[in-house]
């Protein structure tokens, strides 16, 4: 029987307009086209052979009505078709500006493709709404449909928009005005704004729109994501209040930090840039900017610091109604990095979670349980007293005695932590607040206060949409996954990011890690191309990055260390295998040659050394660590693999692959000199613990050995695990291919033996621990109850319980082959750039009955089958044990092009 569903975040109502109600009333937020773009689409109808094609997902840039395009952009939709075999034989786009007049019409294209179809008109005019229509032609007739886009700030024009801030920094979150003055009703109106730090802009007193910790975060001195958002439906006829209040976030950190983002190059005193364009009915065009003649005022936001939490006075909007208050703005130098629009989803309030418990710990303090960990902040419903103070302390877990554990253990910060203050404007002014400029990691909240408040947690992070689903018959598995995917998205902010609680940075072999199950979970494709942005920038003028991105300045050397700086070369790879998406490869190609290159020649004879190597294996302390293992065999392995990734990715870019796939080879034949011993059929080096797992599952999944050693070295690893009473002893790096590598080699018995294991170390030892989210240590004392890299069993999910991995980019032809038994049943999907793959399986005598949904443009090949199925809904049987597909490590294994 079907396990019955679990709560999940996406599934919880709106959380209301972002800081709603700081001290009065909420009102709900009225919003521009941006808070809820609408998919304009013409209904099915039968075509020429009967079948209703419908056009659907349409996208500009990889997102749904997009606001703030600043590149040519690139057209998506799916063809979606009540009968078998549908083919798309041509297409044609036509660009219409706002006034509806024709901008370009491609023609008719005869062509498949759907995806990533570059706009090929003249120059587009910035801040402009353009619609755009495709039509399509198919094997079983047409179909059209309609959507727009609207341009960023592309001449790099901003009109005179200068960086300004309050002329007396306080340390209060500084609050910039000014007015807008509309004479007519406006036919378009588009605000612009970038911040150093975070800027929440409203007009009237309402949110602009729904984001939260917004714009993103970037190394402020190569680039500056800006916001664009249509407040036309906002720029009534009349006089209007534009106002900022702005946070510090990374830009501005105030207390001291083991990160030294407090002492970080672009450091400044929170401020913005705004433009806003108007258009009247007419074509007149208004433009009001940031300058010296806007007003500033400290805000009720006393404090704010990412790590240490904010302090808010609610009597403080009394005094701003004054005008005392408030002086002229000043201009300020303001981030030096490049303008660029935040093409990744914002930050937004996902859900909310009422209390499951709430205990009184002691007089006038309370804990309340909110039943899991997640990443957020809790609004507060309070009267009291003017002047008295509701203290509110953020932790993922209980200390001995019942309380938060709010403590700082690890020496990583100055003054307090996930702490907030909220200081109350008396009895007759209840308060309903929630934070504004920082994020916390937790289930519990421990309230200090003369009366109990109302606590409802906000659940907080990107808005990365769900696109893959996964179940099976094994419950444990069901929860692990479910798990996963929560512990993923407490940890996208922007970036995929380290602990919510602790670190909230973007270390790059975590990211590496979790990328392939990111991209099959989520909509996460803008996100990680942002982020192998800021990791190209984290570089600053070295070869090599950074190990955290954005990086600011960091003074601890974590210098060499392949296995992290690989996130570099595998996640535009990654991008591009599972979205179809080759520019980040295009763009990044001469900074990944000459970081591999640099990589290369610190390596003597084809060995590489790595301060960071397979972390937090089992017997490490529960706080992080090494594994106790010659840490040259990962930084090899992985070098290898990176060479291996650049000579196939030189023919997407169009370069010659011949000198990487010799260095790989020389590397792979370094590595066994060094450290395969082919008589005790193991992959070893100097000073290893024991039996290294990771170092043999490294050199499998890599392709390091030749092929006559390979079984014996995999037979030898599963000897490994059972003599360890059926159990891992992986870390995070080598976690991620243990079970497919078992698999892949005649073991997947064993693997799903372990994927179930309860006991330490184990995924099920979390869950028999109570566990609600993914942990950074297969240790119950781990640092961080809120951590996603140990988490990597979901590629094994998807690749070999599901049955369904890409052997073409952009999954243009898919394979199914589940390769576990064991199991009796399993289904789920996931979103390709074509549309919903989708498959249900369940074990029968004759062997694996599966039903399967293939879109209009993907080609799945079925293990045991003779041909492969095109698009539309079938009924396949596999053999009862199938062969694993092609890992996207194998060399040679797949073809590096699509078609």
């Amino acid at each position: 029987m079907e396990p019955a569903g679990r709560d999940q975040p996406e599934g919880h109502p709106p959380a209301g307009p972002p800081g709603a109600a700081r001290g009065v009333p909420a009102r709900p937020a009225r919003t521009g086209r941006t808070a809820g773009p609408v998919l304009r689409r013409r209904a099915g109808v039968p075509g020429a052979g009967g079948a209703v094609i419908v056009l659907e997902g349409l996208t500009a840039e990889h997102r749904v009505e997009p606001c703030g395009v600043d590149v040519p952009p690139r057209f998506g939709w799916r063809v979606a078709a009540d009968e078998n075999g549908v083919v798309q034989h041509a297409w044609r786009i036509r660009v219409t500006d706002d006034a509806g007049r024709e901008v370009s019409d491609s023609g008719w294209v005869e062509s498949a493709e759907c995806v990533d179809v570059p706009y090929d008109g003249p120059p587009l005019h910035p801040l402009t709404r353009y619609g755009w229509r495709v039509d399509v032609r198919t094997s079983h007739g047409g179909a059209e449909a309609s959507s727009s886009f609207v341009t960023g700030v592309l001449d790099g024009d901003w009109h005179g928009a200068a960086w300004i801030g309050h002329p007396h920094p306080s340390g209060a979150a500084p609050v910039l005005r000014t007015t807008v003055d509309v004479g007519s009703v406006a036919a378009a109106a588009y605000l612009v704004v970038a911040a150093g730090g975070y800027a929440h802009a409203t007009l009237d007193g309402r949110p602009v729109d729904d984001a939260v910790l917004s714009p993103g975060f970037t190394d402020y001195d190569a680039r500056v994501q800006y916001v664009v958002t249509d407040v036309t439906a906002l720029l009534t006829p009349g006089r209007h209040i534009l106002e900022l209040e702005l946070g510090r976030g990374f830009y501005a950190m105030a207390a001291a930090n083991t990160w030294d983002w407090h002492r970080a190059p672009w450091r400044g005193e929170p401020c913005a840039r705004v433009l806003l364009v108007v258009t009247d009915a007419r074509g007149g065009v208004t433009r009001l900017v940031s300058d010296e003649r806007w007003r500033a005022a400290d805000g009720p936001t006393r404090e704010d610091d990412l790590y240490a939490g904010e302090t808010y006075d609610a009597r403080r909007p009394a005094e701003l109604a004054g005008a005392a208050a408030w002086v002229p703005a000043t201009v300020v130098p303001g981030p030096r990095g490049r303008p660029e629009w935040q093409r990744q989803q914002p930050i937004t309030a996902a859900g909310r979670l009422e209390p499951v418990d709430v205990a009184e710990v002691g007089d006038g303090a309370w804990v309340y349980d909110f039943g899991r960990v997640i990443a957020g902040w809790a609004e507060v419903r309070a009267a009291d007293a003017a002047g008295e103070v509701v203290e509110l302390r953020y932790a993922e877990r209980l200390g001995p005695d019942g309380r938060a554990d709010v403590a700082d253990h690890h020496g990583y910060y100055a003054g307090r932590f996930q702490t907030d203050r909220l200081v109350l404007a008396g009895a007759e002014r209840p308060v309903r607040w929630q934070p504004r400029f920082g994020y916390k990691g937790f289930r519990y909240v421990e309230v200090c206060a003369r009366r109990r408040p109302e606590l409802t947690a906000v659940v907080v992070h990107t808005a990365a949409s769900r696109t893959g689903t996964f179940r099976c018959s094994s419950d444990l598995l069901n929860r692990v996954h479910e798990l996963t995917v929560r512990t993923v998205l407490n940890n996208l902010h922007g970036l995929p990011t380290d602990t919510p609680k602790y670190e909230k940075n973007g270390w790059t072999g975590d990211g590496m890690l979790g990328a392939e199950l990111m991209l099959m979970n989520l909509d996460t494709h803008a996100l990680l191309d942002k982020w192998v942005d800021d990791i190209a920038d984290s570089r600053h003028g070295s070869p090599a990055p950074a190990v955290i991105a954005p990086h600011g300045g960091w003074r601890m050397d974590w210098t060499p260390a392949p296995p992290w700086h690989s996130a570099y070369v595998l996640i535009p790879w990654w991008i591009w295998w599972y979205t179809g998406d080759r520019r980040p490869l295009e763009r990044h190609w001469d900074g990944m040659t000459a970081y591999v290159g640099h990589e290369l020649a610190r390596s003597p004879g084809g060995i590489a050394a790595t301060t960071l190597g397979d972390w937090v294996s089992p017997e490490t302390d529960p706080a992080g660590g090494n594994a106790p293992e010659d840490s040259r065999v990962p930084a090899t392995a992985f070098l290898a693999l990176m060479l291996d990734t650049l000579a196939r990715a030189a023919e997407v870019v169009g370069d010659d692959g011949r000198r990487w796939a010799d260095a790989a080879g020389a590397v792979r034949a370094a590595f066994r000199a060094e450290f395969h011993d082919a008589g005790a059929a193991m992959v070893r080096g100097a000073g290893d613990h024991g039996y290294r797992q990771s170092h043999n599952v490294l050199a499998l999944a890599f392709g390091l050995l030749e092929p006559g050693e390979e079984q014996r070295v995999a037979d030898r690893l599963a000897r490994d695990v059972r003599e360890r009473g059926n159990r891992l002893g992986t870390g995070a790096l080598s976690t991620k291919y243990l079970l497919p590598t078992l698999t892949r080699y005649g073991h997947a018995d064993l693997a799903l033996v372990v994927a179930r294991q309860t006991e330490f170390p184990s995924w099920g030892h979390w869950l028999a621990h109570g566990a609600t989210s993914l942990w950074e240590h297969w240790s119950p004392d781990a640092r961080s109850h809120g951590h996603y890299f140990l988490g990597t069993i979901d590629d094994w999910l998807y690749h070999d319980v599901l049955g369904l991995r890409p052997v073409r980019p952009g999954w243009r032809r898919a394979r199914l082959a589940p390769a576990v038994p064991g199991l009796d049943w399993a289904r789920g999907a996931v979103t390709t750039p074509y549309g919903r793959l989708a498959v249900r399986w369940h074990r029968t005598e004759a062997g694996v009955a599966a039903e399967v949904e293939v879109p209009v443009g993907v080609v799945l090949d079925v293990a045991g089958r003779g041909g492969p199925l095109g698009p539309g809904r079938h009924e396949v049987v596999l053999p009862a044990e199938a062969r694993p597909g092609a890992s996207l490590h194998d060399r040679g294994s797949e073809p590096t092009q699509g078609g």
